[in-house]
C-alpha cells in the first residue's frame, strides 16, 4: 500500500472503508513495546528503500525512533537481522551475504 508520501510499503496500512480514516505503520506497531507512529515519519524512512533493494526472506527488520540531532524531529531507523545464520545484517540493502550470493559484476578479485 501507498504511503502518505506516495512509496510503496508493505508495513503501511490504511483503512478507508466506508469513510473510516485508519492508518498505521505494522513495523512500528510489531515493535516491543509499539512505537507511536505519524504521517511524517514515513517521510525519510528508509525501510521502502531497503526492502526495494533486498527482498531476502531471512531479514527481520527491527524500527528504532531517534532523533539525529536534538532540535531535529524525530525518524525512523531500522536495525537488520538474518534468521538464517543468526547475525546482525551490517548494510541490509545488501544482505548478509550468505543467503545470496552477489553477482559476478559485484564481486572483485583482490590481487
Amino acid at each position: 500500500m501507498k504511503t502518505p508520501t506516495g512509496i510503496e510499503c508493505p508495513y503501511f496500512f490504511g483503512d478507508y472503508h466506508r469513510g473510516k480514516n485508519h492508518e498505521e505503520c505494522r513495523l512500528l506497531g510489531s515493535a516491543y513495546p509499539p512505537l507511536p507512529w505519524q504521517a511524517k515519519l514515513c517521510d525519510n524512512c528508509p525501510v521502502p528503500k531497503i526492502l526495494r533493494a533486498n527482498s531476502c526472506e531471512h531479514m527481520e527488520l527491527k524500527p528504532e525512533l531517534k532523533r539525529p540531532f536534538l532540535f531535529l524531529p524525530q525518524q525512523v531507523q531500522v536495525k537488520a537481522y538474518c534468521t538464517k545464520t543468526h547475525q546482525d545484517v551490517q548494510e541490509p540493502q545488501l544482505g548478509c551475504g550468505e543467503c545470496h550470493d552477489l553477482p559476478e559484476i559485484f564481486v572483485t578479485e583482490l590481487s
